[in-house]
């Protein structure tokens, strides 16, 4: 996003603690005298102190691992930081984004899922800290427009993948193609019947900056995905076959709350919008098997944290 901004010729202003980011993810862009970087955990107010156009909010982890691994700060997050933008954008009358997620649909009893849909959420599970946390983030988002006219923008992001993810991510489309590239069993949980859309990160983006430009009386909630929708025993075999790996499937138990179910229906982006993701998820794992190739080719953490991000094709 931050490239994407700054070709589009905006000055950018980029805040994250690195709790699960890398600076290397920016590197090509420290020197652009229009890109800063702030490091700085949401959960605290920050004002730049400079007029803010617009706000884009994506703190928070978003793969059961590292959201677990806290459940509090994750909830602070959520809660803490979508007050704190939230303020920031009232005081500069700054339109703001809200990285929603199709996790607010929990394991949903309808399918695809619309926006209509209020969700299936355990209030008390292992994955409600980010579930929950990015329900009330959504409803601050509303009570802000009601009360005080915010010009908000929130998109329901569905699972997305591409160069510059964590190897140690933890979502499965990392898992499984840094377990390919090893030649280790691919982990799958459940019987692998379970579903999936897989969004290729530009496909994203575009979507994301065609929602800012809509009238301000469009809000959203809209669904961000690709409406494709694999099995994970499909998504092996692909990952399998593009790294012509000789890796096995081996199949684990189910994480408690694991959603059986999981496909956007994107009919309001494509009317609102004119939005749908164009690269299908072959061409988009071609593109990312290269880079995660080139994180487990490095001799150290040093020499990994040195590698230029390839570019996300």
């Amino acid at each position: 996003m931050c490239k994407r901004l700054l070709n589009e010729g905006y000055e950018v202003i980029c805040l994250d603690n690195l709790y699960t980011g890398n600076v290397s993810n920016i590197q090509h862009l420290l020197n652009k005298p229009q890109f800063s970087f702030v490091l700085h955990d949401v959960i605290d107010y920050f004002d730049p102190e400079v007029k803010i156009d617009e706000i884009y909010n994506f703190a928070c982890p978003a793969s059961p691992p590292h959201y677990q691994r806290d459940p509090v700060q994750t909830m602070k997050t959520n809660v803490f930081g979508a007050i704190n933008l939230l303020d920031l954008a009232k005081k500069y009358e700054a339109k703001i984004f809200q990285a929603s997620t199709s996790e607010v649909y929990g394991d949903p009893l309808e399918h695809p899922q619309k926006e209509t849909y209020w969700g299936n959420v355990n209030p008390i599970g292992i994955r409600s800290c980010y579930d929950e946390g990015k329900r009330c983030a959504e409803t601050l988002f509303f009570d802000y427009y009601r009360r005080y006219g915010i010009k908000i923008k929130v998109g329901r992001i569905f699972n997305t993948y591409g160069p510059q993810m964590d190897k140690e991510d933890g979502r499965v489309v990392s898992n499984f193609i840094v377990q390919a590239l090893k030649n280790e069993p691919i982990t799958i949980y459940g019987d692998g019947s379970q579903t999936r859309s897989f969004c290729y990160v530009t496909d994203l983006i575009d979507g994301i900056r065609a929602l800012m430009e809509t009238p301000e009386s469009f809000t959203g909630p809209i669904n961000l995905g690709n409406a494709g929708e694999f099995t994970m025993i499909e998504l092996a075999e692909k990952v399998i076959q593009w790294v012509h790996s000789s890796s096995s499937i081996v199949f684990l138990p189910l994480p408690s709350d694991d959603p059986k179910k999981r496909c956007p229906d994107i009919t309001i982006a494509k009317k609102m919008l004119n939005w749908s993701p164009v690269v299908t998820l072959d061409e988009g794992l071609r593109a990312t098997i290269p880079y995660f190739e080139s994180l487990l080719n490095a001799t150290d953490d040093k020499t990994e944290d040195a590698i230029k991000p390839l570019e996300a094709a």
